[in-house]
């Protein structure tokens, strides 16, 4: 079954995260989605172009607990994805969105970018930042807007959240419009989700090239501070997922590649220096280490391919 697929991962680790989301086997959890084939063929997502790893190793794991999550807690739940910019969240939370709906409960997919700050709060929040970038890092969102909704959502089921259009503005961006909606799950995705303050004795950034300059230094300390507001937010997710590539580096080939894509859709994207202070930005604005110490529950590597060599629990979790 499961080996007729293109897929490289090991299937031990799969296992052992399949029988904890709440099946009693890997072969039972692939008759169960084989005999929903059918109901799942949706344009634009499941089709020839997307690879056996990404479907069977991550879109179909992670609906499967949202799936039994809908089915057997009393609760409201949200789960987490984290992961860095270009790795296809969006595509994926559409897709799951869609079939969701197809197995008779309502999934939302929302981003923590759709509560960046309205644009006159933007420009002071991100004013004389060294990389010269309009959003992105620790400190562009409103915490306490998104604190409130995700509590409202948990409380009586009524999600009203703002839509980050990255389009607006020339580029810029800014909120397009709200939207209303009763979701029964909750999915928030974010490149920084779950990434909690380092202590600056444990940053090793000598491997950073260029070197980073002494006004970059200091305001990596500033965006230090601005993660501790976050971490109310990463309290309220239930299970987090993070999608973790083999190297950091490999990020800066899928965001240039996404930017570029967009730019065909939209005729709007970040380029040139734009698109170099951004990458820039990304790679030095919080240091790596922090993304080895997020607290997920799954963790999946990926190599610079996007294929998926390890889908498995996190061994090193605290949960």
């Amino acid at each position: 079954m499961m080996k007729d697929l293109n897929i490289e991962f090991p299937l031990d680790d799969f296992e052992e995260l399949i029988s904890q989301i709440g099946w009693y086997s890997l072969n039972e959890w692939f008759k169960f989605w084989n005999l929903k084939k059918k109901i799942l063929l949706i344009d634009n997502f499941w089709d020839d172009n997307v690879n056996d790893d990404w479907i069977w190793g991550l879109a179909l794991p992670l609906l499967s607990q949202a799936y039994k999550l809908n089915k057997t807690s009393p609760d409201r739940k949200i789960i987490g994805i984290s992961a860095l910019p270009g790795t296809g969240k969006t595509t994926l939370g559409k897709w799951l969105e869609s079939t969701s709906l197809k197995l008779k409960f309502k999934l939302s997919v929302i981003s923590i970018d759709d509560f960046y700050l309205p644009s006159e709060e933007m420009e002071l929040a991100i004013k004389n930042n060294p990389w010269n970038v309009s959003r992105g890092f620790p400190g562009s969102h409103s915490i306490d807007l998104m604190k409130e909704k995700l509590l409202k959502w948990k409380t009586d089921g009524q999600l009203n959240v703002p839509v980050f259009d990255k389009s607006l503005r020339n580029g810029l961006g800014d909120r397009a419009f709200w939207r209303e909606e009763h979701p029964d799950l909750l999915i928030i995705e974010g490149w920084f989700l779950g990434v909690k303050p380092l202590s600056i004795n444990s940053d090793n950034s000598l491997n950073i090239l260029p070197p980073l300059n002494a006004y970059e230094c200091s305001y990596r300390e500033k965006i230090q501070n601005n993660l501790e507001h976050y971490l109310d937010i990463w309290n309220m997710i239930d299970k987090i997922w993070h999608l973790k590539p083999l190297k950091f580096k490999y990020m800066n080939k899928w965001k240039t590649y996404q930017e570029k894509n967009m730019h065909v859709k939209t005729g709007s994207s970040l380029k040139d220096d734009n698109l170099n202070n951004f990458l820039r930005m990304l790679n030095v604005s919080i240091p790596h280490e922090s993304f080895d110490d997020i607290n997920s529950d799954v963790l999946l590597m990926m190599n610079q391919e996007r294929k998926l060599i390890r889908v498995g629990l996190n061994q090193h979790s605290s949960k």
